[in-house]
């Protein structure tokens, strides 16, 4: 389509395979759309489009993000404020027929509404840095680091020290919007057997936010970005894994081996069947 439809704090410029969403740096404009700047939302990120009227004679175009497609949206886990969904376009109602013919052209270049196996919107680049309460929490692409505060960290977290952890140590991160009391970002080990406390102040892998304290615009991007590495360095490790095997001549040697010690006496019946079951799985 190669055309843009310029609403309030935002305009879409719509291309055949993507919406280039740019977003407005004005005073007015919400903090996140502000940190945010562009992006890109290719189509197949895409599960459908509304429009609907809106507040003060105006109507609101959206576009709905496949579950998993999208980091941002992912970690906020439906927390945004409406005002603050990166995916409406609110625009004045006499815009409303133009509005509706770029809908109707965006729903027939959809094709698959369901969750996506990967995300596909990038996430916002480190190096990432936010102030908590409790500490200043960084990342530069490959590893979290919290620096706790004198004033605010607990006990528990100043007897751990400062925390440092490699994306490959994480299956996930826990967001929590500032806007409520017990604000704050988790990051969640790869290794469960671990017993995590349960209020975030006495977590070392949590900041907590507070009053001021880690903002919408500056942790949910953060949280984004050390999620989509997660899930990249995951998807990354799974094909490796998959693939390994071992080598038919050994197992065939230690085959051997464990029958010599069956007729030898040495391993029951139900051991050598069970371990020479165990050995053929590894082919």
């Amino acid at each position: 389509m190669g055309d843009v439809l310029a609403g309030f704090h935002a305009a879409w410029e719509f291309e055949s395979d993507s919406v280039l969403i740019r977003y407005e740096r004005g005073i007015r404009s919400p903090r996140l759309f502000q940190a945010l700047g562009e992006r890109r939302i290719p189509l197949a990120a895409v599960a459908g489009v509304t429009l609907t009227p809106g507040k003060r004679g105006t109507v609101v175009l959206r576009a709905e993000p496949r579950p998993g497609a999208d980091p941002l949206i992912e970690a906020a886990a439906g927390q945004l404020r409406e005002s603050h969904d990166p995916y409406r376009l609110v625009l004045p109602a006499e815009r409303e027929t133009l509005a509706e013919y770029y809908a109707d052209e965006l729903r027939a270049r959809l094709t698959d509404p369901g969750p996506a196996e990967r995300h596909l919107v990038a996430a916002p680049e480190p190096p990432l840095q936010f102030k908590a309460y409790d500490g200043k929490a960084s990342f530069d692409g490959t590893t979290v680091h919290f620096r706790w505060f004198w004033t605010g960290a607990s006990t528990a977290k100043w007897k751990a020290g400062d925390q440092s952890f490699h994306v490959t140590e994480l299956s996930g991160v826990e967001w929590r919007t500032p806007d409520v009391l017990d604000g704050h970002l988790r990051l969640l080990p790869r290794d469960t057997t671990a017993d995590t406390p349960a209020q975030a102040d006495q977590d070392p892998a949590s900041v907590v936010f507070g009053l001021g304290y880690g903002p919408v615009h500056e942790s949910l991007p953060f949280a984004a970005a050390v999620l989509a590495a997660v899930r990249e360095k995951a998807t990354a490790a799974v094909p490796a894994a998959s693939v390994r095997r071992r080598d038919p001549a050994d197992i065939a040697e230690r085959i051997r081996h464990l029958g010599e010690l069956h007729q030898a006496g040495l391993v029951t019946d139900e051991e050598f069947s069970s371990k020479k079951a165990e050995l053929l799985a590894e082919l």
